[in-house]
């Protein structure tokens, strides 16, 4: 009996799945046609052809106009000095970010963070 009303109600959220997916096809096909018209729009306005767009697509990469960082960039990075230290276990601290474990705990207990600085 339990067995009957696990498939049947299997069976029920099947169908509403498949009528789901059918609806979102639907919603899909609907708005490519706006976009479509878009993309022809702008091709005549600017005189594109459809085989520069093929060209275009099947480029293996595609130039952004956001550029990548540099690794001169990268290396302008340093690492920042330790501001805190813990006076037992030696663990130390930038005081950026978020705290580490030991001063929340050293708060919590009334301590204050001066106490730790380096």
């Amino acid at each position: 009996m339990v067995r009957d009303t696990y498939l049947s109600a299997k069976q029920k959220i099947e169908k509403e799945i498949q009528k789901l997916q059918k609806q979102a096809q639907a919603l899909q096909v609907k708005q490519r046609g706006p976009a479509i018209t878009s993309i022809i729009r702008s091709m005549r306005e600017y005189e594109i052809t459809p085989e520069e767009i093929a060209e275009a697509y099947n480029k293996k990469t595609v130039k952004t106009s956001t550029p990548k960082p540099t690794p001169a960039a990268a290396k302008n990075k340093r690492p920042v000095p330790a501001k805190y230290r813990h006076p037992e276990t030696g663990a130390t601290w930038t005081g950026r970010g978020k705290a580490p474990r030991w001063v929340t705990a050293a708060e919590a207990e009334g301590q204050d963070r001066s106490n730790f600085l380096i």
